[in-house]
């Protein structure tokens, strides 16, 4: 990726407001779509539009849609419905048009569609929108090379040619039958080492790997990576080759799911960038902010229901903090492991039970390792026989131990009602696990007072 220094950015500012085309267009030639992309955070609107106009359609197309998409927005708001058809929607893959025109307000959807002079491509965007963004259908795009496994040689290549004129990158070359349902890849180089062949078919490699449309994006991920692809076919129910998924699309997809993962994990209620403004920010923030305060006020209730215990052993208040971060930290780490193992495959609901008696094993040893040093350190710091030295090591045993099986549970429980796990490695766990510690301190606390 190119690094922009201030003084190549005060040259492209001078040539801007000098409109000099051909000295910009000799710096533009250099440049990556995603290169110039990043020039909007550089430039104001005006200087942007002028390089970006000295570019060829398809450039320019690719440039919009390496963009980030509040930048993409800012700059279609602008544009006629017309102008967004003609100069970006006719020369992008259907998978990309298909995801600028989901960007757009739904009453301006059809009217962009309808200036898309290709009636083939416009059919082809009007039935990706059927189906849902999370899935292979969503994902795939309709530009491929296509062969009947009944040619022979000289015809497959004749078509292969043909194919090949409106299509920017060539991954693979799927044979299907009369009936349009996918049988095999034909490899390049059989071109050349079978040059007489009689039929595709007795050259193609069967039954390549392929998803159907309403494979989860998830799941589409995890075959990219388990057989090393770069481009996969898609067919409907019926093993009907429909389209393709390239290994970008998946990447560019595992990202955005990983975004708003992470920032579920982290108590952000909705997707939200850096330059969103106050007003969204605070949305999107506020509500894990509100729970978080509600679930303090309960533990101020429950440790204020124990306020003659502290009041006879003011020691005990001294390890408040110590039980509460212990159970959200051993919380947040048992959930962390079964979140990734959700996502990598590794772990699956038909051998949860094998994971949950696990996870039950590694919480009793840590349970066993932290209470039995806190123990020691209460022994030379206060009395073994006094009430705080057991009830803080007792706590802390069964806080670890509810915390690991907590933690288990609960991703693996959205996951059977379709709630993202990601949910588990946030505020919620810890908001919980501080509260039942709490209520777990007290109770073994009072219990102790009362038999001491």
């Amino acid at each position: 990726m190119k690094e922009f220094t201030p003084e190549y950015i005060d040259e492209l500012k001078r040539l801007a407001e000098m409109r000099d085309e051909a000295a910009a267009k000799e710096l533009m030639d250099d440049l990556h779509p995603a290169d110039i992309a990043e020039l909007f955070q550089e430039l104001d609107h005006d200087e942007f539009q002028f390089f970006v106009d000295l570019l060829d359609d398809d450039t320019a197309a690719d440039v919009l849609m390496e963009m980030d998409e509040d930048d993409r927005k800012e700059i279609l708001a602008n544009m006629s419905n017309e102008t967004i058809a003609k100069q970006f929607l006719e020369h992008l893959d259907t998978d990309d048009a298909v995801d600028l025109i989901q960007e757009l307000d739904e009453k301006d959807r059809d009217e962009v569609i309808s200036h898309i002079d290709d009636v083939e491509q416009a059919g082809d965007i009007i039935d990706l929108l059927k189906y849902d963004d999370d899935t292979a259908g969503g994902l795939m795009g309709t530009e491929m090379i296509v062969v009947n496994e009944n040619w022979s040689m000289p015809e497959c290549v004749k078509q292969m040619r043909l194919q090949a004129e409106d299509m920017d990158e060539i991954y693979n070359v799927y044979v299907v039958d009369n009936d349009n349902r996918l049988r095999g890849v034909f490899p390049l180089k059989k071109m050349i080492t079978h040059p007489s062949v009689s039929k595709i078919k007795h050259v193609m490699q069967e039954d390549p790997i392929s998803v159907k449309t309403d494979t989860p994006i998830e799941d589409v991920a995890l075959d990219f990576e388990k057989y090393d692809l770069v481009a996969m076919p898609v067919v409907d129910s019926i093993g009907r080759l429909v389209g393709r998924i390239t290994v970008d699309d998946v990447m560019d997809s595992v990202r955005e799911q990983n975004e708003r993962d992470y920032q579920l994990a982290s108590g952000i209620a909705t997707d939200i960038e850096t330059d969103d403004s106050m007003f969204a920010q605070t949305k999107a923030r506020l509500p894990w902010l509100l729970i978080g305060m509600v679930g303090g006020l309960a533990n101020s209730v429950i440790l204020g229901n124990f306020e003659a215990g502290f009041a006879t052993n003011p020691a005990m208040a001294l390890f408040i903090p110590l039980i509460g971060g212990t159970g959200g930290n051993v919380g947040i780490q048992s959930s962390a492991i079964v979140v990734q193992g959700l996502a990598n495959g590794s772990l699956d609901l038909k051998n949860s039970m094998k994971q949950i008696w696990k996870e039950m094993g590694v919480s009793l040893i840590n349970a066993l390792v932290i209470s039995l040093l806190v123990f020691v350190y209460n022994c030379f710091r206060l009395d073994p026989l006094n009430p705080t030295t057991i009830a803080v090591s007792a706590s802390l045993f069964a806080v670890v131990i509810f915390a690991s099986v907590f933690g288990t549970l609960v991703p693996l429980m959205l996951e059977r009602f379709n709630i993202d796990p990601a949910l588990a490695t946030g505020p919620f766990i810890t908001i919980t696990n501080d509260i039942i510690g709490m209520l777990i301190y007290t109770l073994i606390s009072w219990q102790l007072l009362t038999l001491l």
